[in-house]
């Protein structure tokens, strides 16, 4: 009988996905398990790689997002125990079995997520890092007892997205796992490796837009100041030094209108120096790359923190 059923939301992945199939194959596990790999939309060959693929079980949707074509699946599953990972992501051999044991304790268990280490990473490649819980509850690499599954519905998605994929279905349903009484863990042991894409400079200054988002998810989860954001306001260090740059320019801006004196305009924008540390500090790591390392990762942060101020007041909820 089979008590462990790996779910794989899938769109558009035929340049990872059978390195995923292989890896879920190869799985060092004595006990019966499934694959089930769920088309959403694809328009490439990942549907046909997937049938192709011995004992995976495919299963069709059209399009609606990660959280409902990993629904889709686990309508489809025989497990009491469900694991989900992604297309994009290779599951070390003793995935499986170090996942399953952590869940003789727990009734959801989030696994560490890597780059891959095979591929050298640029300053702007798109890839996951998962090393410790700090409240997300990424997919990519997640253990659940099914009994917890079906009595929180599945995944559902809060914060209907409109710029890029939907977002934020792992989130909540972790959290609402936690108030629901579920206890959780974390697995060191149960490791995946994320796939690391090349992407344009273009492209990683306009993800940051996506962050419009997030004031909505920590109002849906006020969790998450405690958990996961920096000093209860910020998403990071970073962010919050930008912030405080900002504010100064800010303060400057009013004292020259109100006439103050030279010093009194010019002494808020020291406010920047701790934000230039940290930024030339980050791009410095990157030796020739430096200059456009730092011009791109100013151009970054400064998207994101209007990002951010726009989701702040549509939200009415202060994350920065």
């Amino acid at each position: 009988m089979t008590s462990i059923s790996v779910v794989v939301p899938c769109r558009d992945a035929a340049g990872t996905l059978p390195h995923t199939l292989a890896a879920l194959a190869a799985q060092d596990l004595d006990q019966q398990y499934e694959v089930i790999v769920v088309d959403d939309g694809s328009a490439d060959g990942s549907p046909q790689l997937a049938m192709a693929a011995p004992g995976v079980t495919l299963v069709r949707e059209a399009g609606a997002g990660p959280g409902p074509a990993r629904n889709a699946g686990v309508a489809r599953a025989r497990g009491s125990l469900l694991a989900f990972t992604d297309a994009d992501c290779v599951p070390r051999p003793d995935w499986l079995r170090a996942g399953v044991a952590a869940l003789a304790d727990a009734d959801l268990v989030q696994g560490m997520v890597v780059p891959d280490p095979r591929v050298p990473r640029g300053p702007f490649d798109r890839t996951i890092s998962v090393r410790h819980e700090f409240g997300l509850y990424e997919t990519a690499n997640t253990f659940v007892r099914r009994e917890l599954f079906e009595r929180l519905g599945g995944f559902h998605d809060p914060l209907r997205a409109r710029l890029g994929k939907p977002l934020g279905e792992d989130v909540w349903f972790g959290w609402r796992a936690r108030r629901a009484g579920a206890r959780v863990a974390f697995s060191e042991a149960a490791v995946v490796e994320h796939a690391v894409f090349a992407r344009s400079r273009r492209a990683y200054v306009g993800e940051r837009l996506r962050l419009v988002y997030f004031p909505q998810m920590v109002a849906l989860i006020p969790e998450l100041r405690e958990r996961f954001l920096w000093r209860r306001w910020f998403l990071g260090r970073r962010n919050a030094a930008f912030a405080g740059g900002a504010g100064g320019l800010v303060s400057s801006g009013i004292a020259a209108a109100l006439s103050a004196p030279l010093p009194l305009v010019l002494a808020p924008l020291l406010a920047w120096v701790p934000y230039a540390r940290i930024a030339v500090s980050e791009a410095a790591g990157w030796r020739r790359r430096a200059p456009d390392v730092l011009a791109t990762g100013v151009a970054a942060d400064l998207v994101g923190f209007a990002a951010l101020l726009a989701g702040t007041l549509r939200s009415r909820t202060p994350v920065l």
